[in-house]
């Protein structure tokens, strides 16, 4: 098509009220940014969606709402991160893989949203914790790392491929030292897990967290606890891996027990050990490359999907360490 050419006029049919609201957005909210992005004018009139613009405007509009179609369709909300994802998959002519993410529906939130990998590189996370008894998922804030694992945890456990779930981390600013910290062990080590909680509230809720804990299903433990134990049978994720020193890395990679799978993730970035240690993580993904039955994962800061600011705050750090290692 010729992007000169004068105005042009399409209407896409919608299938039913949930849609229609689900696409407009909040105050007609995804309307006016799909129209920021594209360029082209977008106007809802009761099941019908018509775009108005030159071509090639009209030509990325329509393919931008295609693409968000399994989302809209089915009356899910269409996030800011939804249409970043969709435009970026668009623009790099990977609209084809971008929409098969639709088709990867992992879970159910309590909120009743359907819960996909939401970029290409999430998806191959997926994938090969899917695949490999032991993943690395490296990668900046937001990224969907930790989240990820525990959807992939939940439903091993529900659809009963391991018997428990272990959830664990370095409790670095306390130096692993967890006994000046009131009440027993679980009150000691929550507010070290608590990206991990919140995840899995958001998976089965409050009152079933709470039951599975108190079962012994779910176990939280510091990275401390770890030492001279066989985890069998269990999906065991170590959350914040970045902040392991090489000898503990070692130890808790070396726990994993027959029919159990471990995800590791840590953001690189995010060192909080002594100036001059070592990371485990960034010495496990050096040396574990390229060994059978392992997979490392690295997102970017194209793969965050909180709020739009934190990519852009990445990307800023990002440039501003490429700068000091220079």
């Amino acid at each position: 098509m010729d992007g000169h050419e004068g105005p042009r006029h399409l209407c896409i049919e919608l299938p039913d009220p949930p849609a229609a609201l689900a696409l407009a957005g909040p105050g007609e909210a995804t309307l006016k940014r799909l129209a920021d992005l594209t360029g082209a004018r977008l106007v809802l009139r009761g099941l019908e969606l018509h775009i108005d613009g030159r071509p090639n405007q009209l030509e990325r509009c329509a393919a931008l709402v295609e693409l968000l179609r399994p989302l809209w369709s089915e009356g899910q909300a269409v996030t800011q991160v939804d249409l970043n994802t969709s435009l970026q998959a668009l623009d790099a002519g990977r609209a084809a893989d971008h929409r098969a993410l639709s088709q990867q529906v992992l879970a159910r939130s309590q909120s009743g949203r359907l819960l996909r990998p939401r970029t290409l590189r999430q998806h191959q996370y997926v994938e090969a914790m899917e695949r490999h008894d032991l993943t690395l998922a490296l990668g900046p804030a937001g990224t969907g790392k930790t989240f990820l694992a525990v959807v992939q945890a939940v439903r091993c456990l529900s659809e009963r491929r391991v018997e428990r779930i272990v959830l664990t981390r370095p409790a670095v600013e306390a130096g692993e030292r967890l006994g000046f910290l009131p009440g027993d062990l679980q009150q000691k080590v929550d507010p070290y897990l608590r990206p991990l909680y919140d995840a899995l509230h958001g998976l089965v809720g409050n009152e079933r967290t709470a039951a599975l804990l108190e079962k012994g299903t779910i176990e939280v433990a510091p990275l401390a606890y770890m030492r001279g134990r066989t985890l069998s049978d269990a999906f065991v994720i170590l959350d914040e891996a970045q902040n392991t020193t090489c000898a503990q890395m070692r130890m808790v990679l070396t726990r994993l027990g027959e029919n159990s799978r471990m995800v590791v993730t840590g953001d690189p970035t995010q060192i909080d050990l002594p100036p001059g240690q070592l990371s485990g993580l960034v010495e496990a993904a050096q040396v574990l490359q390229g060994v059978e039955g392992i997979a490392i994962c690295e997102l970017t800061a194209a793969d965050v999907v909180r709020h739009p600011l934190v990519q852009r705050l990445v990307e800023a750090y990002g440039r501003r360490d490429a700068q000091l290692r220079r």
